[in-house]
């Protein structure tokens, strides 16, 4: 049983319907990625698992449970953390308030004292940024923000949406490297990303969608090397 199944889910929006029956699967430490133009449905899937969008038909699961009728802050509970596209950091806030709002469903706080040193360790940006507002961070001082935060509520499963979206190359390398980083810690990613490259040079399987419908799938190094991704997606 694959941590985070996704099985046959169909979303619309009002008539329209965007994801046309889907099945993902993520093991328990993984990384998958899935990626695709604008308009594939990657973002659409991403809000489905947290509950931001309800499947008119098909099942979320988690661990084995049903994700169906939860809240996104019950779904959240049970360790499902989004980065968003775009960072959507609490930009009126400091670094460190952000921080403590990924804790929110957290009460241990020595562990949250500890999740704290190892984000500070892992983002050391952010540890000379602490009392900073976070508004006035750069892109990718706010992508790490983002991602802290998100990581301080103890995932499961985290969800990342397009993190090298609007970053510059040297700073694109580094949110893979970093990803890699909190995989190799034990967090089972799922990724969205429109950087197939880099999404699928890093990834142990990956799922190439178009139009609500998942088209081809595979370990992540076997789709860098298929002849239709290299043409749709790798010019």
């Amino acid at each position: 049983m694959a941590l985070l199944e996704i099985d046959d889910i169909h979303v619309f929006y009002d008539s329209i319907e965007a994801l046309k029956g889907i099945s993902i699967a993520v093991e328990s430490k993984q990384i998958v990625t899935l990626v695709g133009a604008n308009g594939a449905g990657k973002t659409t899937t991403l809000h489905a698992i947290s509950g931001l969008l309800r499947p008119r038909s098909g099942q979320i699961r988690l661990a084995g449970e049903s994700l169906g009728e939860m809240p996104p802050h019950e779904i959240a509970g049970r360790g499902v953390m989004q980065v968003p596209e775009g960072r959507r950091i609490f930009a009126r806030l400091t670094v460190e308030e952000n921080l403590a709002m990924g804790a929110f469903t957290r009460s241990d706080r020595q562990g949250i004292a500890e999740d704290k040193e190892r984000m500070l360790t892992l983002f050391p940006r952010l540890r000379e940024r602490l009392k900073q507002v976070a508004g006035t961070l750069s892109g990718g001082e706010q992508q790490m923000v983002a991602t802290a935060r998100a990581l301080m509520g103890r995932p499961r499963v985290l969800l990342m949406d397009e993190p090298s979206m609007g970053l510059s190359p040297v700073l694109v390398d580094q949110v893979f490297e970093t990803i890699r980083a909190i995989n190799e810690q034990g967090v089972t990613i799922l990724l969205v990303e429109q950087n197939a490259l880099m999404a699928l040079g890093i990834a142990d399987y990956g799922y190439v969608m178009e139009s609500g419908r998942i088209v081809l799938t595979g370990r992540g190094q076997d789709l860098l090397a298929d002849e239709n991704v290299q043409r749709a997606y790798l010019g």
